[in-house]
């Protein structure tokens, strides 16, 4: 389905559709409101999502979400219900051997199936991921497929490192048409389409891995298997990624066996000069990759040695900027799930990242309705490649044309025009201060804040002789989040060139409400910089600046005021604890 084939209803219009609607989102566990601490804010969302009309986005294919919201219970539905059913059977059947624990557990799920499934409100993934999660406590099995998975890896690398599959892989045999009349860039660019291409190819055969009776395949077979068709509008976007630039490409895989072919052909990108993150599960689930088989598998250990892992849940723009600027091409993250593709449950740092690389490769038909198959539109290009039969299907989706990105370096230029600023009021005598304050930490009040900042410290302006005062509400551009403004504003405080660093008070706030001949509202009232979450951790950076800087004086509340705050909510500017008292 495309996006023109898809027409939201409406909040607001239908009292019944909204209640359902309501519901949909409660009953799959998938409402900020209801587990806050489980489901990413909407700020979090947007760094993946971009929002239209104020749509809530839903993790399931349109198909799905019109199946469930027609409360008609389609065949459809029930079918996907079925599927999953089966694939918790399969899975006690394959891996329990008492008679009795195998019967207990196969009537307990039946009978949580048949509660969960009665409404026909829950999306199948999170219907899988809790009958799932009965048989992983019930047994205390956490990877119950992890035989299963080392075994189709190590076969798949066993046909990667054969000399048959060298041999197949660096042959010509007429490849390239006209090869006499390319010139050698020319020559070098066909070599490396043809190669990533045999690469590819491999991703249509599981089969090859699957079997039991695993031998590698004959060069002639191995040759067939190179010839294997590719569809899809996405091939031509795929091969551009070996002739741009240096990109950062985020590569969502898919299960075991296959596994080893992304890591190929991540290898060979890498080589080219591209940075790959891979994302794996947080935790095993069925046949998925997880960072616990990263670990415990060694076939998959070694093919990933020279990665570098990425493990905290939550690191911050800067750090992440910083990792990624290392002389290193391949890492490897957590999505931070246990279960198919959901982007309202990933974690911080894969959803920084999301929006940090340049591409989004996404594995398999499931990640395919994710991403691919639903009228939502993404902050950056994904590309699915999963299989068709024996075909090859790759899939483009473009980022949402609107979407305003600011590359860390976009980011690094502003830092540099507004120390030049500075640079240049030095060289005049001047004396630098920067203004930390409220901006975004009331709700709602953004616009508010920026207009009594910019009053306040035209005030000061108006009272001192040679002051250069750099006010941060001036900088604020659309689309511009707090991990951008954070980032930015921690290369002009850490440049060296500031004489005061002056923290908003609540005198400030007073005087500058006078200033417009105002009361201070309630909300204002008693507020000051210590109750902003970026005011308490530019607190943090100021006073380590100021170890490097003794000269410089800090203006504002006592520093044991500036305790209150943690961390900001994900691309928001106000604490993340503030969401309820909004």
């Amino acid at each position: 389905m495309s996006p023109t084939d898809f027409t939201p209803i409406p909040i607001g219009k239908n009292p019944d559709y909204d209640a359902w609607f309501t519901v949909f989102f409660l009953e799959n566990h998938i409402d900020p409101f209801a587990y806050p601490t489980k489901v990413s804010t909407l700020e979090q969302i947007e760094f993946m999502v971009y929002p239209e009309n104020n749509e809530r986005f839903y993790p399931c294919s349109d198909k799905m979400f019109n199946a469930i919201m027609s409360r008609k219970y389609p065949d459809f539905l029930k079918k996907e219900y079925q599927r999953v059913y089966d694939k918790i059977i399969q899975l006690v059947d394959d891996v329990i051997d008492s008679d009795y624990e195998r019967q207990f557990l196969k009537s307990l799920i039946k009978i949580k199936y048949k509660h969960e499934i009665e409404t026909g409100l829950l999306i199948p993934s999170r219907l899988e991921k809790r009958l799932y999660k009965i048989f992983s406590s019930r047994t205390q099995i956490e990877n119950p497929y992890f035989h299963e998975k080392k075994k189709e890896n190590s076969r798949a690398e066993k046909l990667l490192t054969s000399e048959t599959f060298s041999k197949a892989l660096n042959q010509i045999n007429g490849s390239i048409e006209d090869i006499n009349n390319l010139s050698l860039y020319e020559l070098r660019k066909k070599i490396k389409e043809i190669e990533f291409r045999r690469l590819l190819s491999l991703l249509s055969a599981p089969r090859l891995w699957n079997c039991k009776n695993f031998k590698i395949p004959t060069l002639s077979q191995i040759k067939t298997i190179f010839k294997t068709k590719i569809t899809g509008n996405g091939i031509t976007h795929l091969t551009e990624l070996i002739h741009t630039p240096k990109s950062k490409i985020l590569w969502l895989v898919d299960e075991s066996g296959t596994v080893m072919v992304d890591i190929a052909i991540a290898k060979f990108l890498a080589e080219l000069g591209h940075i790959i993150i891979i994302a794996v599960k947080e935790a095993p689930v069925f046949k998925k990759i997880s960072m616990t088989d990263t670990r415990t598998d060694p076939v998959l250990a070694k093919a990933l040695e020279t990665a570098q892992f990425i493990h905290k849940k939550s690191i911050s723009k800067n750090k992440l900027v910083q990792r990624l600027k290392q002389d290193e091409n391949i890492y490897v993250i957590s999505d931070g799930t246990k279960e198919t593709l959901n982007l309202l449950l990933t974690s911080t740092t894969f959803s920084r990242i999301f929006k940090e690389v340049d591409c989004i490769i996404s594995r398999g038909n499931e990640q395919k309705n994710r991403l691919i198959n639903t009228h939502f539109q993404f902050t950056r290009d994904i590309i699915n490649i999963s299989t068709d039969k024996d075909a090859l299907a790759v899939t483009f989706k473009p980022r949402h044309p609107d979407f305003i990105n600011f590359s860390h370096k976009d980011l690094e230029k502003k830092a540099n025009r507004i120390i030049d600023q500075m640079k240049s009021a030095k060289a005049k005598k001047m004396t630098v201060m920067f203004y930390s304050g409220i901006i975004g930490s009331i709700p709602g009040k953004i616009e508010v804040a920026k207009k009594i900042m910019g009053l306040f410290i035209q005030n000061l302006n108006k009272q001192s002789a040679d002051l250069f005062i750099i006010n941060p509400s001036k900088y604020y551009e659309p689309g511009m989040d707090a991990d951008d403004l954070m980032y930015m504003w921690e290369i002009v405080q850490r440049s060296g060139y500031l004489d005061i660093w002056r923290f908003q008070t609540v005198d400030d706030i007073t005087d500058s409400f006078a200033l417009m001949n105002q009361k201070v509202p309630p909300e204002w009232i008693g507020k000051d910089s210590t109750y902003s979450t970026g005011c308490t951790k530019e607190m943090r950076i100021a006073q380590n600046v100021q170890k490097k800087n003794t000269e410089m004086q800090l203006i504002g509340p006592s520093l044991d005021k500036f305790m209150r705050r943690n961390e900001y909510g994900v691309g928001s500017m106000y604490d993340r604890r503030l969401t309820d008292i909004e």
